[in-house]
């Protein structure tokens, strides 16, 4: 197969696990507006935790090296993948995509014959808006289905390649089917299902399955609140459920919600493209998380002994979701902080991975046996050994010991 110049833009976990799984065989640009995360990717050093990718740049022999410059990194490039970040924006009830529409604009201006390939995760119709603005065919929409941490395993065994790509158009699928080739090559694992579709659908894919993730999330978490409330064994009911085998005993350990980067930004985005559709199960997927949060705060001041003791110090104990991972934006205890300190409850933050000294004016203690001796309740989305000799203190919803 031929080796082909490609560009990643945007060296997030996405972006850079793409980058290093082609840079296997082709010879791959990456590009970001960090200057520290293009020299460390340059001196074979991850700047994301992902093991994968650590070993993976540690042991060379990778053609991939990192950039600032937009003009250099597009101007010989064969493909062009986005992958920078497309964050929910309340105000307008839709993704943020200027950081995709900013390297569109950039990269058809310096080199206009190069295919575009968006990873980033954008509205229902987004990618068939930007082919009609540019008045060309060659702008292919490819969703992502990765772990965070796990980010390049989940592109070297991928489950599934999807690209979209305008079928009326000869010169869209050639780069389609180019494009996964390179996808299919990196990867170790054979016989990948592979699907061809139009750019919209692609879109509709990537959001509805993220969206039935959040609904698996959300069923068992109100299985659990049930259980909770009545007084029964959430784990015996959720072992006797899973047991058939239409429904199975994956993606069923209870939380405090879901949360992380994916889920809640994108099941508020589709039920935003939902306006006008008749729909009532999209729109309960996110009451359901809003209605977890509120009882889980509720049963946090219950063992706390609120309001019978009017200030208890409840503790977080680590704000990521999931473990081995140092990200927690959009962390569903986050929203249960909130609901706490909206009563005046003190608040303190037991996680390694913070540098400030407060978090949303919630005191970072650094010590975790001091964190331990001043927290009343201590909060924690996932059990962890370290916390056994305070087990009474304890307040968490996890089953299984696992994410």
């Amino acid at each position: 197969m031929a080796s082909y110049r490609i560009t990643v833009a945007g060296l997030g976990f996405v972006g850079l696990s793409m980058a290093v799984l082609l840079s296997q065989k082709n010879e791959v640009t990456g590009l970001d507006v960090l200057a520290d995360r293009a020299d460390k990717v340059n001196r074979g050093v991850s700047p994301i935790d992902d093991a994968d990718i650590e070993a993976y740049l540690a042991r060379g022999g990778l053609t991939l090296t990192a950039t600032t410059n937009p003009r250099a990194a597009y101007e010989h490039a064969d493909f062009i993948v986005i992958a920078t970040p497309t964050d929910y924006d309340p105000r307008t009830n839709s993704f943020d995509t200027a950081s995709v529409e900013q390297v569109i604009e950039q990269a058809r201006a310096v080199n206009p014959e190069a295919a575009i390939v968006i990873k980033s995760t954008v509205p229902v119709g987004f990618t068939a808006s930007m082919l009609e603005r540019h008045a060309c065919e060659t702008i292919l929409f490819s969703p992502e289905f990765l772990r965070e941490g796990h980010a390049l395993y989940d592109n070297l065994y991928p489950s599934r390649i999807l690209l979209g790509a305008l079928s009326h158009s000869d010169r869209a699928q050639a780069a389609a089917r180019a494009f996964v080739s390179l996808l299919q090559e990196g990867a170790i694992r054979r016989d990948v299902p592979t699907l061809f579709m139009e750019p919209t659908e692609a879109e509709a894919v990537k959001l509805f399955s993220n969206a039935y993730l959040a609904l698996r999330v959300s069923f068992f978490n109100e299985l659990d609140t049930y259980a909770e409330m009545r007084g029964l064994n959430a784990g015996q009911i959720i072992e006797g459920v899973g047991l058939d085998p239409r429904i199975g005993s994956h993606y069923n350990n209870p939380s405090f919600g879901y949360g992380g980067y994916c889920l809640p930004k994108d099941t508020k985005q589709l039920l935003a493209n939902f306006d006008k559709v008749p729909n009532n199960i999209i729109s309960a997927i996110v009451d359901a998380n809003r209605t977890r949060k509120d009882f889980i705060a509720e049963q946090i001041l219950h063992k706390a002994g609120y309001p019978q003791k009017p200030s208890p110090t409840v503790g977080i104990y680590r704000l990521t979701m999931k473990t081995n991972s140092s990200n927690f934006r959009q962390s569903a205890v986050q929203g249960v902080m909130k609901r706490l300190k909206a009563k005046g409850i003190p608040v303190v933050v037991y996680e390694p991975a913070l540098l400030e000294s407060a978090f949303f004016g919630s005191a970072v203690i650094r010590s975790l046996e001091a964190f331990k001796e001043m927290s009343d309740v201590i909060v924690t989305n996932r059990l962890h050994e370290e916390l056994s000799d305070v087990a009474e203190k304890i307040y968490t919803r996890d089953i299984y010991k696992r994410d």
